[in-house]
């Protein structure tokens, strides 16, 4: 079997399920486990990403405004153009080199449905397939919007692996490590309460976590301020975030590495409110990798799960941790 992966957290389900020596190629955001780096790298993101993050954010939202405009003039149902689907191409946050994906032969292409900013959609890999000359590739889409749904996709990638058995142990293994963690957890809520915790996925402008990130919260014993699980993540303002006045603040930006989210962090003590945050004032801002943790929807779900225990309660957490994910501010 011939696998490639164009999103990250699946290449990371494909290496838990022991089948790393079948993957053939990946996404350009598929960085572990470390050998998969070697790997041939099938998509490019299009936008500038050196720029900063209000830049970056200005352009998604410019490219999203234009494909609703494009598809707007195009009406329900309609064949599209080999122009049309260049323009279409054009507006795509990625793009997948469709020569190199016909030279690597895949049997399976995994992908994602979720989130059209993030990752290689679905939507990309189908205009790429149409382009394979003698290859009809399964594709293989994951849609996580809370934990039960990334097992789900575990299992999925299980299935279409052959993997099943080995799929479930994983999943098994995931919720009892979890469980584990919240039953130490709620012992420190019975004594001192669930603190207030914001979780910033993006910080110029502002967003605060949804999806899963909740669920992670409330395994480390937290109660996440900006509440949405199972939905997109919130965009919020700095009154919002001053009304809230969390207890715990952790930075982890979708696809930053701790180091890039460090580089920003100045944004964020340039203004007035956040000088008056509560987390300020008592030590309590943490920074995470959210590119390798929390924003991946994958296996280290569960490593940041205990890294936000500990940044919560410290060693009492009992969780063994990444020590270079994090970094108090």
């Amino acid at each position: 079997m011939r696998i490639v992966s164009l999103l990250a957290s699946a290449t990371e389900m494909v290496a838990a399920l022991g089948c790393l020596d079948q993957l053939v190629g990946r996404s350009h955001e598929c960085d572990y486990p470390p050998q998969v780096l070697e790997l041939p790298v099938v998509s490019r993101v299009q936008i500038n990403i050196e720029g900063s993050s209000a830049e970056i954010d200005a352009q998604i939202k410019a490219l999203a405004k234009a494909q609703r405009t494009n598809a707007g003039t195009l009406p329900p149902g309609t064949a599209l153009a080999s122009s049309d689907e260049a323009a279409l191409k054009a507006l795509s946050i990625y793009a997948i080199d469709a020569r190199q994906l016909q030279e690597l032969r895949p049997d399976i292409i995994l992908t994602q449905t979720q989130c059209e900013v993030c990752a290689v959609s679905e939507r990309d890999v189908t205009r790429a397939v149409r382009q394979l000359i003698g290859l009809e590739p399964r594709v293989v889409s994951l849609s996580p919007y809370q934990l039960s749904d990334v097992w789900e996709d575990v299992l999925r990638v299980g299935d279409a692996l052959g993997k099943r058995e080995q799929a479930g142990a994983l999943v098994a293994g995931y919720k009892q490590r979890l469980a584990r963690l919240q039953e130490i957890t709620r012992a420190f809520n019975a004594s001192s309460g669930k603190p207030q915790v914001a979780v910033l996925e993006w910080l110029d402008p502002l967003m605060g976590a949804g999806n899963w990130t909740p669920e992670l919260v409330a395994y480390a014993g937290g109660k996440l301020v900006f509440d949405a699980v199972g939905q997109h993540s919130p965009w919020i303002s700095w009154e919002d975030l001053q009304a809230a006045d969390p207890d715990v603040v952790v930075l982890s930006p979708c696809g930053y590495t701790l180091e890039r989210t460090l580089v920003d962090v100045p944004l964020l003590e340039r203004h007035a409110v956040w000088q008056n945050l509560s987390a300020v004032r008592n030590g309590r801002v943490y920074a995470i990798d959210g590119n390798a943790y929390i924003n991946r929807s994958g296996p280290r779900l569960v490593g940041s799960a205990e890294l936000l225990a500990w940044v919560i309660w410290g060693e009492q957490s009992g969780t063994e941790i990444d020590s270079n994910a994090w970094k108090h501010l």
